[in-house]
């Protein structure tokens, strides 16, 4: 490069933020957002627009310090094959609820993108008004989720960490081949509907080495979610692993679930360890092809349970049975403590009985005696290890 000579110290400036802009590098700073000073959304689409339409793969920049973002939605599809954000800062929520975002559902959402990567991070929700005004049963909005993916492929989250958030942490939905890592999610276990991670009509969905405390699931899966697999995961406080709740009717047809592995995962003080829940309504569908393995389970009230008859406050369910087929589940090596006598609860369809259930190596005591099980309308096969004993 021929050597800058009579040039202001402006003029070099921009001429780098230039260069580095060409190169596909984009920090939020140059585009004009302030850490701890004013609404930086702006900033952020700006730079979003810049790297989307980049022909090269590129990189959104955000350093160190407190951002606060009223909402951005970023929006593909993109030129660039692949946009990365790299977070070195914090993204900070309005404090209040009935703003943009709390009116809309989400927060930080991407939609329509493919090659999108998220390295490292933290989302602050501030919940905690909203939190306080659902705790006192006044009229309240919903909340925003955190960070939300709608309609894309090719997603990765490597080291991101989401406290406080409104509404649910993460959102997978829509998507496919979604990878998430070394996830930090934390809420108090009072904040309600603060779901951990959750993902519905998506495919090919890893969670591999995750951190979860919040006040709802940990990590919840809805309908027509498929080929899910989840590793090393530590829950608590929290709702637990859940499958469903599936049978609502939230807008499909039929509400299916298949072929989720759940391994190498434990759950400190937990309302439920491993869980299937449906409504008992008509909409059909199934749950099959589901393993719950080597899992540990510390005082949880409910280590093992399925929930045909799920009801929550007993309000608004259609108390039918429900037309969901459970069938083909597995539950190896499961070990620890039940915080209730009832460590094992199979709650079955009448109409559709659980079938295909395997129980192997399931060691569970409650207050160090013998716990129990309960089955109604499960068929299934047990072996090895069994306590407590199997009821199927």
């Amino acid at each position: 490069m021929a050597k800058l000579t009579n040039f202001s110290p402006l003029f070099l400036l921009l001429f780098l933020c230039a260069r580095s802009s060409a190169a596909g590098n984009y920090n939020v700073l140059t585009f004009g957002a302030k850490p701890g000073a004013g609404d930086a959304a702006g900033a952020f689409l700006k730079a979003w627009s810049a790297a989307c339409s980049s022909s090269s793969a590129s990189t959104i920049y955000v350093p160190t310090g407190n951002f606060l973002v009223s909402q951005a939605r970023f929006d593909g599809p993109c030129r660039s094959p692949s946009i990365k954000f790299s977070i070195d800062g914090t993204l900070v929520a309005p404090s209040e609820y009935t703003g943009s975002s709390g009116a809309s559902g989400h927060w930080i959402a991407f939609s329509n993108v493919d090659g999108v990567s998220i390295s490292g991070g933290r989302l602050d929700g501030r919940g905690a008004l909203l939190w306080a005004c659902k705790s006192a049963g006044r009229s309240c909005p919903a909340g925003a989720s955190s960070l939300t993916f709608t309609s894309s492929k090719n997603i990765a989250v490597d080291g991101l960490t989401s406290i406080d958030s409104k509404l649910f942490h993460i959102v997978i939905l829509q998507c496919q081949n979604v990878r998430l890592r070394n996830v930090n999610i934390h809420a108090s276990g009072s904040s309600p509907n603060t779901d951990g991670i959750h993902v519905q009509m998506s495919t090919d969905v890893d969670v591999v080495r995750a951190n979860i405390r919040t006040g709802d699931d940990c990590i919840s899966v809805g309908p027509g979610s498929a080929h899910l697999w989840i590793e090393r995961v530590s829950c608590g406080p929290g709702h637990g692993i859940s499958i469903g709740s599936l049978g609502r009717g939230q807008g499909l047809h039929e509400e299916s679930v298949r072929n989720v592995t759940v391994k190498t995962v434990q759950f400190s003080g937990t309302q439920n360890g491993v869980r299937i829940k449906t409504w008992g309504s008509n909409i059909p569908g199934h749950v099959r092809q589901v393993v719950f393995q080597d899992v540990l389970m510390r005082n949880v009230k409910n280590p093992i349970i399925i929930d045909q008859n799920y009801c929550p406050e007993n309000r608004g369910c259609p108390g039918h049975n429900s037309a969901i087929k459970i069938d083909q589940v597995q539950y190896l090596n499961i070990r620890g403590t039940s915080a209730t006598p009832v460590a094992v609860k199979f709650d079955c369809s009448r109409r559709n009985p659980c079938s295909g259930i395997r129980l192997q190596g399931i060691k569970l005591s409650y207050q160090s005696r013998q716990a129990q099980s309960s089955c109604k309308f499960a068929n299934g096969v047990a072996s090895g290890l069994i306590a407590p004993p199997s009821c199927l």
